[in-house]
């Protein structure tokens, strides 16, 4: 689905302004194409870098990105059919390493909301204005801590969300889990949720309290990427 072009009004530091707000300055680089893609700061990404990408749709053009610069390990997650076909009929580098599960709060089985539209590919758990909520089907999913603990991981250098709606619900689950991400970069999907306006701002204020800032964001409007305060 094309990312619509849609001014939010996020209310900062008692000022409503028109797009979210730089918040801290530093180095930026976009990786991937116009739809699948997000700024990061490429000073903190090394071939030992850990980068979590949720959400990967029909589109890894982002993780392609980075391991082109980087030749780092990338872990991708999707729990949406078409998603793991897709992926499945890829030729895919060595260090980009798929797992057909999603996250949420709690790890298990849960109802997973395809789209209306047959021709898209991205399901959500929320059942929003895009999906249909008679055409749903059981997934896997897992919390940020369980996934961490599995694969190994101390520390996550990037992580990027794009899950459709979900990311309100899961942003407080991944700050309180104590492990360190030093980027955590989001797509706001507040057209496709209701008061989505709102969450953002509360999102966005959450992020600030745990020592992230805002250093950049997509010309969309939509894609926010967030560093950790003290790295900067």
């Amino acid at each position: 689905m094309k990312k619509q072009l849609k001014k939010f009004y996020y209310k900062i530091k008692n000022k409503t302004l028109k797009h979210p707000v730089i918040t801290i300055y530093c180095n930026k680089k976009w990786f991937g194409n116009d739809y699948g893609g997000f700024f990061a700061n490429p000073d903190l990404l090394t071939n030992k870098s850990i980068v979590y990408s949720f959400g990967i749709g029909e589109d890894i053009s982002f993780d392609r990105s980075i391991i082109e610069d980087f030749k780092c390990n990338i872990f991708g997650f999707d729990p949406t059919p078409k998603s793991i076909n897709w992926v499945k009929g890829q030729s895919l580098p060595h260090q980009f390493h798929f797992y057909e599960y999603g996250i949420d709060n709690v790890s298990g089985v849960t109802k997973f909301y395809l789209p209306k539209n047959s021709d898209f590919v991205s399901g959500s758990k929320i059942n929003h204005i895009n999906v249909e909520s008679e055409y749903c089907i059981d997934v896997e999913m897992k919390s940020f801590i369980d996934i961490v603990n599995e694969l190994g991981h101390k520390k996550v250098d990037v992580l990027k969300m794009d899950i459709e709606g979900s990311e309100y619900d899961i942003i407080q689950n991944i700050l309180d889990s104590n492990i360190c991400v030093d980027q955590i970069l989001i797509e706001f999907h507040d057209r496709f949720v209701k008061n989505g306006r709102t969450k953002a701002i509360n999102a966005i204020k959450l992020m600030q309290t745990k020592g992230y800032e805002i250093f950049a964001f997509s010309d969309t409007l939509n894609e926010v990427s967030f560093i950790k305060r003290n790295l900067i």
